[in-house]
């Protein structure tokens, strides 16, 4: 196993949300507070990006072309070309000044997205101020779970029957039982928690993959590390550790679909951490795994 920079200094603030476009083999993610959405492309490593006045919390390509960005509190369609913003939904404020945050796709395409409380420093927001919304294929959105203080990571398993979620101060990776008929959800659980005297060890759970193997990987933020965790036991089964810090998200790419790539952010870091650890905020690439992932669904509304 090898990690290595694929994209350094990635992200001025945040870097998260990756998505990697299996079509084209290039990989999409954010930064957040810099309101960037980048694309780069694992071919020619050519890197471009679009910069907008709000946070920007993620972005997921569209079957009908362009992709859905979280812009502050809205979700909306953003083409690239002719650089249109085409608001669909704002949800109205919880806090003073609450936003969108981690997004992703099940896989029949429907789009679900959770906001979040305002931070003065990462990972100290408004508590409860976050809801997970679903936005249907019919292009409505649907507000399924509330009082979220971080929404974040999000993966389904292969047989449709279960969702995993995040919320990140509680430290916990929920279960619910999954309808894909109607993505409705039920019977939450912890399936994984990150327990008490861990923090120092674990951080905070962010994004997340699954692999082919239904195990999930989870960005621990603070930390520096990716751990792999089976959900059925709540176990850690293995450690990746990053020269940076604030780990956020993963998600599996490449061509075989067998590397993972590990977004991260320098927001809230002192001099002496980016000192010690200067490639804070850039895009990693982990290779030799052993394992593959699934290629990322697109938002079919």
């Amino acid at each position: 196993m090898s990690v290595e920079v694929v994209i350094k200094d990635g992200a001025q603030t945040t870097g998260e949300g990756p998505h990697w476009e299996d079509s084209t083999r290039t990989l999409l993610y954010v930064d957040i507070l810099n309101g960037g959405v980048i694309r780069w492309n694992a071919v020619t490593g050519q890197k471009e990006d679009k910069h907008f006045d709000e946070p920007v919390s993620l972005v997921v390509p569209c079957r009908k072309g362009g992709y859905i960005i979280g812009l502050g509190r809205k979700l909306a369609h953003f083409d690239w070309d002719s650089g249109k913003v085409t608001t669909l939904h704002e949800v109205p404020p919880k806090g003073s000044n609450d936003r969108f945050n981690d997004g992703k796709c099940d896989p029949r395409g429907r789009l679900w997205a959770g906001t979040m409380g305002h931070e003065t420093v990462p990972a100290n927001p408004e508590r409860e101020k976050g809801v997970l919304f679903c936005l249907g294929l019919d292009g409505q959105l649907v507000s399924c779970v509330d009082k979220i203080d971080i929404s974040n990571g999000l993966a389904w398993t292969e047989d449709n029957r279960t969702m995993y979620y995040i919320d990140s101060l509680p430290r916990k990776v929920y279960g619910f039982d999954y309808d894909i008929e109607t993505g409705n959800i039920s019977n939450q659980r912890t399936v994984v928690d990150f327990g008490e005297g861990t923090l120092g060890r674990l951080g905070y759970p962010d994004g997340m993959a699954i692999d082919t193997e239904g195990k999930i990987w989870v960005a621990c933020y603070s930390v520096g590390k990716v751990v792999r965790f089976d959900p059925q036991t709540g176990k850690e089964l293995r450690t990746i550790e990053f020269p940076a810090l604030r780990t956020t998200s993963c998600c599996f790419g490449g061509k075989n679909l067998d590397e993972l790539y590990v977004t991260c952010g320098r927001e809230g870091a002192s001099e002496e951490e980016l000192e010690k650890y200067p490639l804070s905020g850039s895009v990693f690439k982990v290779t030799g795994l052993g394992v593959k992932g699934y290629p990322a669904t697109i938002y079919e509304g």
